[in-house]
């Protein structure tokens, strides 16, 4: 541990808005009858960022954390000339979240994801000293947890699609205190999330958590205090896209925080969240007005996968319909959820590249093809503040005259696999 005072909060759950004290690591409310988020609500009622060198903690007055990390940095938040001039904005804000030193971002992984990964693993406590967290991805996820902690030597099991495995590069060698398991190819996200279930069933393993997580969303919500505090009010739209829309939610919670806080406005952005075609389940249900995600078969499921750029949006299970999830947050902000091709997203990096100078990953190419197709379409209002959440990019930047080093599985499962087996194999890792 080092000296820094644990942030001072209590839980809330979103169905009852009943509070109560965190005994460490809740996930739940063990009281609410019906599937509800809970959520962290914070004595510090007045956001005090603190200066650049204190990384994604300079926001630590709204993290659930009991310690701070070394090597975290935080979004950086400035407003476009190029791509705004070329698409009309007056009040065009990027969000960006990678590596792109000439702006300040020093993101190694080049994810978002590293947000999630600094507050969840500052959120332990002595009590989970020795024990193993278990974290499942498609991917960035997995990466930024593995960069943490490597090199804060904290015991972590990966479980990703043995597809999506060059994803896991790194610049360095990882501590041994990483390791990784796969699920075999043709397996999708909801398989690695199977499998990394199953690997719980072992002593001393406990879960990550996922949306369910304060820590994560509200890692994640740093990209719009970034906004926030460098624009000095709450953007009007909100552009992202998603694949558990866990970043979305964390988005709009953060926008109520700062609501309460009085000196950002006391309006709601819109969030606009999109999906990669032909992987559109959340959409699909939104468009249905369905609180509850629509039948989709697993066989297709795996096959549209297959057919996207952005695989780390292919989430089958997302926290869409619990009680302050994705739709909620929709509801709440008068928000709509779009659709973007392949075509359309490489074709929207690479305006992105040109007139911004940075590379980008398909997932915010994503965003930024539906934000376009907004602007043609008459549907945001032009003059209005839009905050567009890069969640990724700068990879050719960092990788650039560096070495790479890939993480490679310690064993890959069947996408059934014998759930003994799973245990017994994922025990021996870390004996």
């Amino acid at each position: 541990m080092n000296d820094f005072q644990a942030t001072k909060y209590r839980l809330q759950t979103v169905a009852t808005g009943r509070t109560f004290e965190d005994k460490g690591w809740m996930l739940d409310d063990t009281d609410c009858e019906h599937p509800s988020l809970i959520r962290a609500v914070y004595d510090c009622k007045q956001i005090n960022p603190k200066p650049i060198e204190h990384g994604i903690y300079r926001f630590a007055d709204w993290l659930p954390i009991s310690r701070t990390l070394k090597g975290s940095c935080a979004p950086v938040t400035y407003k476009s000339k190029g791509l705004a001039k070329h698409l009309g904005l007056k009040n065009l804000y990027i969000t960006f979240n990678g590596y792109y030193p000439a702006i300040g971002a020093h993101m190694s992984t080049c994810s978002f994801k590293e947000t999630e990964a600094f507050s969840v693993c500052a959120r332990l406590s002595e009590k989970h000293y020795g024990k193993v967290l278990v974290v499942a991805s498609a991917g960035n996820t997995a990466r930024a947890f593995a960069k943490v902690c490597s090199d804060n030597n904290i015991p972590l099991l990966l479980s990703v699609p043995e597809d999506n495995l060059d994803a896991l590069w790194f610049d360095a060698p990882l501590n041994d205190c990483v390791k990784l398991i796969a699920s075999e190819r043709g397996g999708d996200y909801f398989d690695a999330i199977h499998l990394s279930n199953l690997a719980l069933k072992a002593k001393g393993f406990f879960a990550e958590g996922g949306a369910k997580n304060i820590a994560r969303r509200d890692g994640m919500a740093t990209t719009v205090l970034s906004a926030a505090t460098h624009i000095g009010r709450i953007p009007d739209y909100y552009f992202q896209a998603v694949g558990s829309g866990t970043g979305a939610i964390a988005a709009w919670e953060a926008n109520l925080r700062l609501i309460e806080d009085g000196r950002f406005g006391n309006h709601k952005m819109k969030l606009i969240v999109s999906q990669n075609a032909p992987f559109v389940p959340m959409y699909n249900a939104w468009k249905a007005g369905s609180r509850e995600m629509l039948p989709y078969d697993d066989n297709q499921a795996r096959i549209d996968v297959e057919h996207i750029d952005a695989k780390v949006l292919s989430n089958r299970k997302p926290p869409y319909g619990i009680k302050g999830g994705l739709f909620d947050a929709l509801v709440d902000t008068g928000g709509d959820i779009m659709i973007a091709t392949n075509e359309e997203a490489r074709a929207a990096k690479k305006l992105f590249l040109d007139l911004e100078g940075v590379d980008i990953y398909s997932a915010p190419g994503v965003a930024l093809a539906t934000l376009i197709q907004a602007v043609e379409n008459n549907s945001i209002d032009k003059d209005k503040i839009i905050m567009l959440n890069v969640t990724g990019g700068g990879e050719s930047h960092f990788k650039k005259n560096r070495g790479l080093h890939y993480l490679k599985p310690s064993a890959v499962f069947p996408i059934n696999p014998d759930p003994d087996e799973v245990v017994a194999t994922v025990s021996k890792l870390f004996a």
